[in-house]
């Protein structure tokens, strides 16, 4: 048995307002990728590419596959579609075993589905904050109703429009502290409403997480 087939599996979709080839240029197309895949910071070029270019392996019709046994895949018609994607593996399964990348997953089809579902205009920005607090503080960042998408990861439109996904390693119900990822996204934002936007949220997020940080693309990559 590989290695690849000890690990956790995992099956994850959206639906998308948005058609099946529409879809499946955003998750191949470099330029699009950098509207909704991961966070903004100094390696995220590098990144993207080697994902989606150097590792992925193409399946026709709308499909791509990796080494760990994972693939992502796009199905459904001219006017809407499902992006899906999973995992096999025979290693410990289900909501109480955290795996870093399902998680990030569900944090980047949130991002997708919100690109094709409102169309923002302009290049998205990213905030990104990274610091040691609970769910429940995670979740008041943005007031109004957070939608969850499984137990560690909710996600909400702030009132300027803003999306906002948050990420815990433990569930967010759960009362202890734990390491949360804070991804803001602003879409065609200039010089000076991102900066205030930064200075705003970083206002925010320091008072109520340990060892909070905010990274941005002019940053380092945070580790841990």
């Amino acid at each position: 048995m590989t290695q690849a087939r000890r690990l956790k599996p995992y099956d994850l979709e959206v639906s998308v307002r948005a058609g099946r080839d529409e879809a499946w240029e955003s998750v191949t197309q470099i330029d699009v990728l950098h509207q909704w895949f991961g966070w903004d910071y100094d390696g995220l070029a590098a990144e993207i590419k080697q994902i989606f270019v150097d590792e992925a392996t193409l399946w026709a019709p709308e499909q791509m596959g990796w080494a760990d046994g994972s693939y992502l895949e796009v199905v459904g018609d001219d006017d809407a579609a499902r992006v899906r994607v999973a995992r096999e593996g025979t290693g410990p399964g289900g909501p109480e075993v955290y795996d870093a990348i399902e998680e990030g997953w569900r944090s980047f089809l949130i991002q997708l589905r919100f690109l094709l579902d409102q169309r923002p205009q302009g290049r998205r920005r990213t905030l990104y904050l990274t610091g040691e607090t609970t769910g429940r503080q995670a979740l008041s960042l943005a007031p109004g109703e957070w939608e969850r998408f499984g137990p560690r990861v909710a996600w909400t439109v702030d009132a300027d429009g803003h999306l906002v996904v948050a990420a815990g390693r433990i569930p967010l119900d759960h009362p202890s502290a734990t390491r949360f990822e804070v991804t803001v996204s602003l879409f065609g934002a200039d010089d000076a409403t991102f900066e205030a936007a930064r200075e705003s949220w970083a206002k925010r997020w320091a008072p109520m997480a340990a060892d909070a940080n905010l990274t941005t693309a002019d940053d380092p990559a945070p580790t841990g």
